[in-house]
């Protein structure tokens, strides 16, 4: 049996050993006061540093969907160039698949010029310039 003297014991002095006077009004919102300080500059420095992370660049998914969209958009002018060349000269599939192909690298091209691995076209190898110069 636990008693007050023993081992977790519920008494004056059990498990937490000697009874602490309970906070007062004033202390605790002293200290609320400062927690709230505390975190409102750890708000604020957080809100910078991610504000220095992507400064003018899309989000993850808008960068998705120009991507996306720009390789879809290269895929179907060229097929769509295609088929109006098969229609024109009665060449039946090959406009289509030449087409296709054609919009295929098109696209891949235009993903690649999007994200700054291949220069634009007249740059002479150099890369693009950005906004600060």
């Amino acid at each position: 049996m636990a008693g007050k003297g023993r081992p977790g014991g519920t008494g004056e002095t059990g498990p937490g050993g000697a009874h602490e006077a309970p906070p007062r009004d004033d202390d605790l919102e002293r200290r609320r006061r400062q927690l709230e300080a505390s975190l409102a500059e750890r708000r604020q420095g957080r809100d910078e540093r991610e504000d220095e992370g992507r400064p003018g660049k899309a989000s993850g998914y808008g960068q998705a969907f120009k991507l996306s969209s720009e390789f879809i958009a290269g895929i179907a002018v060229g097929t769509g160039l295609g088929w109006f060349l098969d229609r024109l000269a009665g060449t039946s599939p090959w406009g289509l698949v030449v087409g296709l192909l054609l919009g295929f690298g098109a696209g891949i091209l235009n993903v690649l010029r999007s994200t700054g691995q291949v220069a634009e076209f007249g740059q002479g190898g150099k890369p693009p310039k950005g906004p600060e110069e």
